[in-house]
């Protein structure tokens, strides 16, 4: 069994700064890609960074030169810098991280209970 813990989220003033993470713990064989996705309110979940095995990295424009992804695979822990957070970043982030487990031998994607990111002054 596997188990994702995000930590993180908060109340921010816009300009500001926080640092979202994801440890997954339990029965992990081998990670493949470990990304944030976010949803809003009254909107559908918009991926927003995503980082895979060979370092390579992909984000949403609407972040791009704001957020920093970053893995830390012997940890098999995601994180997610965001630098001058906006109003419209405001939603509930959900890490995921693909990975084979040593029950399950396929990859498939294994979801964080969420955390809020609010931006307000």
């Amino acid at each position: 069994q596997v188990q994702l813990v995000e930590s993180g989220g908060g109340l921010v003033q816009p300009g500001g700064s926080l640092r979202l993470s994801c440890a997954a713990s339990g029965d992990i064989f081998m990670t493949n890609a470990m990304g944030w996705y976010r949803q809003a309110p009254g909107k559908e979940r918009e991926l927003v960074a995503v980082i895979i095995s060979n370092g390579n990295t992909n984000y949403a424009d609407s972040v791009k030169g704001r957020f920093t992804i970053s893995g830390d695979n012997a940890k098999n822990t995601v994180y997610l810098q965001m630098n001058n957070l906006k109003p419209e970043d405001r939603a509930v982030y959900y890490c995921y991280i693909r990975m084979r487990t040593t029950v399950v031998p396929l990859y498939r994607d294994y979801w964080g209970q969420g955390t809020q990111v609010t931006v307000s002054s």
